[in-house]
């Protein structure tokens, strides 16, 4: 998110496509093994604590006059199209024989089970008291039946055939917080183990004094009865030298058999100070049983080589794992240069956090493939682009002993003379020591999904437990409206395959004027372990009938169910 003044609050939207055959060529790139380049470090943790229940609040129906901007804080105030123009040059390139378009090369079928239309602009706007906000940041999670998507600002509950049964809602509600109050950037997960519901969101407070971060649990399995919801302050009061108080950005969702894994960087409400990373491991069966207090270990700020960090993802993790595991990029400098490492983290004695005490987290850094600031999305029938965002790493995923993990760059294509915006990806495999901390990290495998004379934005990935996988992204260009599509890959491969459109957008994304064209901040994936299908969301350019009341900012999301096989 990005915060100007924070007063007001965001919402989301509802749309319906029929999917078309189009595949066109896409490029990933195969790597060789890259193992750990630099030695593990483990952090200490700043402190553990327990955080109480959010009271219920009173929704107000009063109308808002302006809202503040959402969208993702950046560490320096970059301008994308410099960096962009930086990364023409020195944007990575794949190789003629990396191409991911070779169907036979990548030996799998994806097959598209359904898809639905989402939250929309239209729908956070009509939950939201006719404000308009925009990026919607598109979560998703999936299970017992039903389909939750949370979006900035609104939310709906579906069945999976896509019907809905409940909302659009206004996001505070789910968190139990005013109907005006300021929240941002939601994520939610479905926990088949405890058969329960996660949801996840940042707040601040309407004096800019405090934030937190706020968690809800519904554990009936039915996400449309009540949730309880938790707060953990995120203001840092005692460092105003930096800038505090200051709020959590983008609180990112992990999660295993033992924690929720929230991480946030740390800003100033008011001013431009950024504070680092910040991560917090929170006791699971607290939450699922709820206690009246949960507790939780934080790490502030940790570092590597005495680097502040940003957007240290966690994994969701399927099945047993030794380690709640991490990836971050390392691009700190967000100025078009090329970076080709990734930072892997393991957080160990998991078990410790709902005792009320410390558990262990251990870095290392590893070679990678290439990757840069993305350049701006071109889209058809506009001479505005889309903000691509830049090259942090997005959702991450923990499952048969490696981690998977993606982000947007820049890459230059055979064949193309344009640099575009491109996924890279990474199949990384941990090894932990006998001292309860990484031992190494080797690259298993990685690489590039890109369209020709397109852009491929906001991937999300999730793999299976026979090593399927599928990811989701938007694709758009100057013949293409900005459309959700996906790409797969089967077990054992070392590509994507072709990039499938799903649903075509309806036209260009509209933006107010002299504004650039926020988008993103994230796409989303599940895997659903009880059918082994895909589920997926990524923001589109809707049908009108899905569009805010005067067309601008006229998002929409797209719900997708894929199912991959060898």
């Amino acid at each position: 998110m990005r915060l100007l003044t924070p007063r007001a609050l965001f919402r989301p939207a509802l749309l319906l496509g029929i999917a078309i055959g189009v595949t066109t060529a896409a490029t990933p790139l195969t790597a060789t093994a890259a193992a750990s380049r630099s030695s593990v470090v483990v952090h200490p943790v700043t402190d553990v604590g327990t955080a109480s229940q959010v009271p219920r609040a009173i929704t107000s129906a009063a109308r808002v006059a302006a809202a503040p901007e959402r969208g993702v804080h950046r560490p320096h105030a970059i301008s994308q199209a410099a960096a962009a123009r930086a990364g023409v040059s020195n944007a990575p390139t794949a190789s003629s024989n990396d191409q991911n378009g070779d169907q036979s090369g990548n030996g799998a079928s994806g097959r598209l089970l359904r898809h639905f239309n989402g939250v929309s602009s239209l729908d956070s706007e009509v939950t939201n008291f006719g404000a308009k906000f925009e990026p919607p940041d598109t979560a998703l999670c999936e299970g017992n039946g039903f389909v939750l998507e949370p979006v900035n600002s609104a939310y709906t509950i579906y069945r999976t055939n896509g019907k809905p049964i409940a909302g659009p809602f206004n996001i505070n509600d789910l968190f139990h917080r005013g109907g005006l109050q300021f929240t941002s950037d939601p994520r939610c997960y479905y926990d088949p183990t405890t058969n329960t519901w996660f949801a996840t969101i940042l707040f601040i407070a309407d004096d800019n004094a405090s934030s937190t971060i706020d968690i809800s649990v519904n554990r009936s399995g039915d996400p449309t009865t009540p949730w309880t919801t938790y707060s953990i302050d995120t203001t840092d009061a005692a460092n105003s030298a930096n800038g505090c108080p200051c709020f959590g950005d983008q609180p990112r969702l992990g999660i295993d058999a033992f924690n929720l894994y929230l991480s946030t960087d740390e800003f100033s409400i008011l001013g431009p100070q950024f504070n680092g990373a910040q991560l917090y491991a929170v006791a699971k069966r607290d939450l699922v049983g709820l206690k009246s207090r949960i507790h939780f270990a934080h790490f502030a700020n940790p570092t590597i080589d005495g680097n502040p960090l940003f957007a240290i993802e966690p994994a969701i993790t399927n099945g047993s794992a030794d380690a709640e595991y991490f990836l971050n990029a390392l691009d700190l400098n967000l100025d078009g240069s090329t970076v080709s490492g990734i930072g892997v983290w393991a957080m160990t004695n998991r078990d410790e956090v709902g005792r009320g005490e410390a558990p262990t987290l251990s870095s290392v850094v590893i070679d990678s493939e290439g990757y840069a600031v993305p350049p701006p999305a071109l889209q058809k029938g506009s001479s505005h682009p889309l903000d691509s965002g830049d090259d942090r790493m997005q959702q991450t995923q923990f499952i048969n002993g490696t981690i998977w993990g993606e982000l947007t760059t820049a890459l230059t294509l055979p064949g193309d003379s344009t640099a575009r915006a491109a996924a890279a990806w990474f199949n990384v495999k941990p090894a932990l020591g006998e001292e309860d901390a990484l031992a190494s990290a080797t690259m298993a495998r990685q690489g590039y999904v890109a369209v020709r004379g397109n852009d491929v934005i906001y991937p999300a990935v999730q793999a299976n437990k026979s090593g399927n996988a599928a990811m989701v992204v938007t694709i758009s260009g100057a013949q293409r409206y900005p459309s959700a599509a996906y790409a797969v890959m089967g077990s054992g491969r070392s590509a994507f395959g072709p990039v499938t459109v799903a649903v075509a957008g309806t036209g260009p994304y509209f933006v107010r004027p002299k504004q650039f064209g926020r988008w993103g901040d994230y796409s989303w994936a599940q895997l659903d372990p009880a059918t082994d299908t895909f589920w997926l969301a990524a923001e589109y350019v809707p049908p009108r009938a899905s569009q805010t009341t005067d067309h601008v900012r006229n998002w929409g999301t797209e719900v997708l169910q894929v199912k991959v096989s060898d």
